[in-house]
């Protein structure tokens, strides 16, 4: 990616809407199901306090969720026939803690899955009005969190299809042997000129250009740009990094 244009969200950028502590305190004790939280728990410093946690929404799983039981990192690949998806390459790293009265503390052993659309905007194993790749199993995946809160994924940049602004697809759920269980999902998304400059190369190029934009999609409106990730350069392609922590986990 050298000499190429990238964008990366500032260190000071906002991310959610920030907890004051009694107010975080006073969410613990009235909300009965799970609530998604950002941001990594830090101590304080004679220089500054730093919030320990902010809120994140929730959103829809879309028609397109499927338990394909595949805990791999690389969703690149489609185990099927051992093909590859085309695309710029894409790093994403999950940061998951629990949030308690202490603050955020690493969680694991829960799951994260994954999945979004290709290049060419379809999904695996989906037959829909536009495309049938039913037995198709690329752009899927789940990790088990490790014991420092982190899942990582090897996947490309997501294509686009009409209706929807780009995005990935994640759901983070307790372990099948969990008692009570818990399950959120959401959606992270993009900055629209970093998109843009990726769909101009191809394979993306080659399906013209997308029909609708962050601001113009309606699940983007309810939340969606506390659900923009920082974004890195790496050697071939991108690196994103988004922490959540979750009430009652």
């Amino acid at each position: 990616m050298a000499g190429e244009a990238w964008y990366e969200e500032p260190e000071d950028a906002p991310r959610g809407r920030v907890l004051r502590r009694r107010e975080a305190l006073a969410l613990l004790g009235v909300s009965p199901g799970v609530l998604l939280l950002s941001g990594w728990s830090e101590p304080n410093t004679r220089s500054r306090n730093v919030p320990s946690c902010i809120a994140r929404p929730e959103q829809t799983e879309g028609p397109y969720f499927i338990d394909e039981e595949l805990n791999r990192s690389d969703i690149r690949t489609d185990p099927t026939d051992g093909s590859v998806r085309p695309g710029t390459p894409l790093d994403v790293t999950f940061r998951v803690s629990r949030f308690s009265s202490n603050g955020c503390a690493p969680l694991s052993g829960a799951v994260v899955d994954v999945w979004h659309c290709d290049h060419r905007g379809a999904y695996s194993d989906v037959e829909d009005s536009h495309f049938n790749t039913v037995g198709k199993k690329f752009l899927r995946g789940h990790q088990v969190i490790d014991s420092n809160g982190v899942a990582r994924f090897q996947t490309i940049y997501p294509g686009w299809y009409s209706g929807r602004t780009v995005h990935i697809h994640f759901k983070i759920r307790s372990a099948p042997s969990a008692k009570p269980g818990f399950d959120f999902t959401s959606q992270l998304y993009f900055d629209d000129a970093l998109t843009d400059r990726v769909h101009a190369q191809p394979p993306y190029s080659a399906k013209g250009q997308r029909r609708r934009r962050n601001a113009d999609d309606g699940l983007f409106s309810r939340g969606g740009a506390e659900l923009i990730p920082p974004i890195a350069p790496t050697e071939h392609g991108y690196a994103a990094t988004f922490t959540v922590a979750l009430q009652g986990a």
